[in-house]
């Protein structure tokens, strides 16, 4: 995949992007609902034969205007860059969302930003984009300041879910309802792909070792609401790809500590401590549980680890 331009604060673009055809939001997640917009985003820069790209921003508003992270983040900074090149656009924008950007009202930001800074062609947006200070800024504001300053908007409708989940237009806030449900399948089919993290593998009390089941240990943001539970996944160490099977709790048979994602890779044997990996979550197999001992935690663990093998196997065998 072609590696594409990601400009942070840019206060112009380079040529090779000079009178893109933007698409702008949070797009947290990169769903099936945020592709409709980059669709679109392709469709107009083909037409008016310029470049295409994003405009997004970090931290989320919400975190900022909150004073700490609050967003359950689908894409966090560290992946968004990533998931952004999977559009296939010519570039990305990333502003800082900082008290000088939430200041500035409607109008300012379509003159200062899109107009002077920009020199957008054209804008695309979804139903929902609102923007400037009190979110004043509306799609059909937009539409008329693009009819002042002569650009073209295109404003893009709800996104239905696709057949068998529900007629719950796709979202961001609804693919972390499921999340937070532990519905990582319902997740998948609005986000077009798996949920996954992606995180540093630090070390643990090494007592999953002690049962035999070594795991890679994975702090997910505290924002993170992920519902607790034992998950199938998969798992991407260096370009490699593994089955495996997850743990994101308390530990409340052992410790109840701070939440934490325990993985245990299959067919895998070596050191992950300080490695960047990649988790994938393709199923839940149960909600997280105190057992009575350790015995029974083990057991558990043991059919666990069977369950994750045959779901990962029933997905292999599926059709592509």
């Amino acid at each position: 995949m072609p590696r594409i331009a990601v400009l942070a604060d840019p206060q112009t673009l380079p040529e090779a992007l000079a009178g893109p055809v933007i698409a702008i939001g949070n797009f947290d997640g990169a769903h099936l609902g945020h592709r409709a917009v980059i669709d679109r985003t392709k469709r107009v820069a083909a037409e008016l034969g310029a470049p295409g790209a994003v405009l997004t921003f970090e931290p989320h508003p919400a975190d900022f205007f909150a004073g700490k992270p609050v967003v359950f983040r689908l894409t966090p900074k560290a992946a968004k860059a990533r998931a952004l090149e999977e559009f296939g656009l010519d570039g990305a924008v990333i502003l800082t969302f900082d008290a000088a950007l939430a200041a500035l009202s409607a109008e300012e930001f379509v003159r200062d930003m899109l107009v002077e800074r920009l020199g957008v062609a054209a804008v695309v947006i979804g139903w929902d984009f609102h923007f400037g200070k009190g979110r004043s800024g509306s799609p059909a504001f937009l539409k008329e300041a693009g009819a002042r300053y002569g650009f073209r908007v295109d404003v893009i409708g709800k996104i239905e879910a696709l057949e068998g989940a529900g007629a719950e237009a796709i979202s961001s806030t609804a693919i972390r309802r499921a999340l937070e449900a532990g519905a990582v399948e319902a997740a998948a089919r609005f986000l077009g792909r798996n949920y996954a993290i992606i995180g540093t593998v630090i070390p643990g009390q090494k007592l999953g070792r002690t049962l035999g089941v070594p795991t890679a240990n994975v702090a997910l943001e505290p924002s993170n609401r992920l519902a607790y539970g034992i998950y199938a996944v998969e798992v991407s160490v260096d370009g490699a790809r593994y089955g495996g099977v997850a743990s994101f709790g308390t530990r409340p048979t052992v410790d109840d500590g701070p939440p934490l994602l325990e993985t245990f890779l299959f067919d895998f044997d070596g050191d992950l401590y300080g490695r960047t990996i990649e988790v994938a979550f393709v199923k839940r197999i149960r909600g997280e549980k105190k057992f009575d001992s350790l015995e029974a935690l083990i057991a558990e663990m043991g059919r666990d680890k069977e369950k994750a093998r045959a779901i990962l196997a029933e997905r292999s065998a599926l059709p592509a």
